[in-house]
């Protein structure tokens, strides 16, 4: 709101704008649509209803100021998930002046709105949600009092998440989510990603240098709760060893995925996916898998090969990786560099002073090209080329 008045701008426009973006860059890194998107003004009578519960049974209570609270030791199970101890808390905490709490761990379940601030009505006055009843409402409301998974990054574990089981659990009477995923935070050379530290940036900005698959198989070769290091040498890396894998399907046509069985390699991914989604041993079975490929190849067993290519490609769809046609992959311009149209021209160029035996202009082609990033590959069929 506050950004919205500096744009003067409705909030509505400027939150529209940034969901509008944030979807064009899910699309880019491949990640699908969900099937439900909730927003929190969508949700403010199913909200307000959700307090009215926690108010009737005790769990909550409204201040004199038009505030109401969630009273934290009314929920004995409060800490279960962080493993953090209510007096330890109460000790550490400090009030404002301008809060009402009985204890100083509650926390607000509907803010009283200030002169001139966006609000909603409701029995205790006009207000807005506070942060953590928002999730615990719209949860319920689209996946059931109980349901499977529910995650973040690290520094929702506490309180966000904690205060969501404790209103959840007493409104509903019901467990609120069966497992806790957790994200790793990404560090930049190590350091903590931060504004304060001048190496923020966003995936947008990342996207402009590198290509989005070789951005999502970085993001992917680390365990979930693992931290990231970004880093200019990670990046380039993960896009070495993606080039390894599209590498292994150059020139082969995958077999028709009904003529190819389940394989121990295929048996071994399922295995370390359920391991708590260990996405990086996924990606060393996809190694594994291009290993059999190129050993296929060699061997002069092609049928082989091409069986061992669908595997590669059917384990890379559920990771997002391997569904795009390798040379498109290699081919695929990041933005600055030499199109694809003049690297034709340039390999075109090449080909006609080679056949004049002029071998020294094929060479300085060669060599031109090679100092913008494009890698030539010479064999019997003619030139390919990739960008390195």
């Amino acid at each position: 709101m506050r950004r919205a008045e500096e744009n003067g701008e409705a909030f509505t426009d400027l939150t529209d704008r940034m969901i509008r973006a944030m979807h064009e860059d899910e699309a880019r890194l491949g990640v699908l649509s969900p099937t439900d998107e909730p927003r929190a003004t969508g949700y403010i009578n199913e909200i307000v209803a959700m307090i009215h519960k926690l108010i009737a049974s005790g769990h909550a209570y409204a201040a004199d100021n038009g505030d109401v609270y969630f009273a934290v030791d009314s929920f004995a199970d409060y800490g279960k998930l962080s493993k953090k101890k209510l007096e330890d808390l109460v000790a550490g905490a400090r009030i404002d002046v301008q809060e009402a709490k009985r204890s100083p761990a509650d926390f607000a379940l509907w803010k009283a709105a200030g002169e001139g601030e966006v609000s909603w009505p409701s029995p205790w006055g006009d207000g807005r949600p506070g942060w953590h009843i928002e999730c615990s409402a719209m949860s319920t409301e689209c996946l059931g009092d109980t349901f499977d998974i529910h995650g973040g990054g690290p520094d929702l574990l506490f309180p966000h998440h904690e205060n969501e089981i404790a209103q959840s659990e007493c409104a509903t009477g019901h467990e609120f989510a069966r497992a806790w995923m957790h994200a790793g935070a990404i560090r930049v050379n190590k350091e903590k990603m931060s504004k304060s530290l001048g190496n923020f940036f966003t995936i947008r900005e990342i996207l402009e240098s590198y290509p989005a698959e070789v951005v999502r198989y970085f993001l992917v070769s680390s365990h979930y709760r693992s931290q990231i290091d970004y880093s200019e040498d990670n990046l380039a890396e993960a896009g070495r060893t993606l080039t390894k894998l599209y590498n292994s399907l150059r020139g082969i046509v995958p077999a028709k995925a009904a003529d190819v069985g389940e394989t121990e390699h295929d048996r071994r991914f399922m295995e370390v996916m359920d391991d708590d989604f260990n996405t990086a041993g996924a990606i060393a079975v996809l190694h594994a898998v291009a290993n059999d490929i190129n050993q296929h190849r060699r061997e002069g067993r092609d049928q082989e090969a091409k069986q061992s290519a669908a595997v590669l490609v059917r384990l890379g769809s559920i990771l997002g990786l391997l569904q795009q046609d390798p040379e498109a992959f290699f081919q695929a311009d990041t933005g600055g560099g030499l199109s694809a149209e003049d690297i034709e021209q340039m390999i075109q160029a090449r080909n006609d002073a080679r056949k004049a035996r002029d071998f020294a202009e094929a060479d300085r082609l060669r060599d031109e090209l090679a100092g913008k990033g494009i890698i030539l590959d010479d064999s019997r069929e003619g030139t390919t080329w990739r960008r390195g």
